[in-house]
């Protein structure tokens, strides 16, 4: 089964609920295309209409082609070398179909989640039925717009930690890389 990932920057919501555009964080980049490419996904979208935004992720992976940044951490340019940048969810969808011939089926995530479709494990067996290629998308800020989650086809349960008290807010990275666990040991 091919797998992708995508993490969003546009429609994002703020603590207040207006929607926003956060921005793209260097160790967001390198954090999520590593646990992407350790877990099997085959490719990672970042997600944003800045352009300012879009120029700055490829300076980045700019210097780790180079001979410097390859010579220096080779895996870290194995990681980001399939990292894609898309304007927007609807260009990844897009982008996915024409590489893969098919659409995908589109997974959200969010700490805040009243209902929810399922654990990694009920995922898996709708992926069993359900062949095509999956995306994977993260909100960061505040979590994904309405306009994200409601057209997915399926939402998965939040992640719950040790914490009595319901505390339930862990970094984007964090969440990424347990999911991608989680994900990868039901498949």
């Amino acid at each position: 089964m091919k797998l992708y990932l995508g993490l969003v920057h546009h429609p994002i919501v703020d603590k207040r609920g207006d929607v926003v555009t956060t921005s793209v964080t260097n160790l967001d980049i390198h954090d999520i295309a590593r646990s992407a490419r350790t877990f099997g996904f085959s490719g990672y979208f970042i997600v944003t209409p800045i352009k300012k935004q879009h120029e700055l992720v490829q300076t980045i992976l700019d210097h780790w082609n180079t001979d410097y940044g390859n010579a220096y951490n080779p895996d870290r340019k194995d990681a980001l070398s399939f990292i894609r940048l898309s304007e927007s969810v609807e260009n990844v969808k897009n982008k996915i179909k024409e590489l893969e011939g098919e659409e995908p089926f589109v997974v959200v995530t969010g700490a805040n989640f009243k209902k929810f479709d399922g654990d990694t494990k009920s995922l898996r067996t709708k992926l069993s039925v359900d062949k095509r290629p999956m995306l994977l998308l993260f909100g960061t800020g505040w979590g994904l717009h309405a306009s994200v989650t409601d057209s997915a086809d399926y939402k998965l349960e939040p992640l719950y930690g040790a914490s009595s008290d319901g505390y339930n807010h862990l970094s984007v990275r964090s969440a990424v890389a347990i999911y991608c666990d989680r994900i990868h040991r039901s498949l």
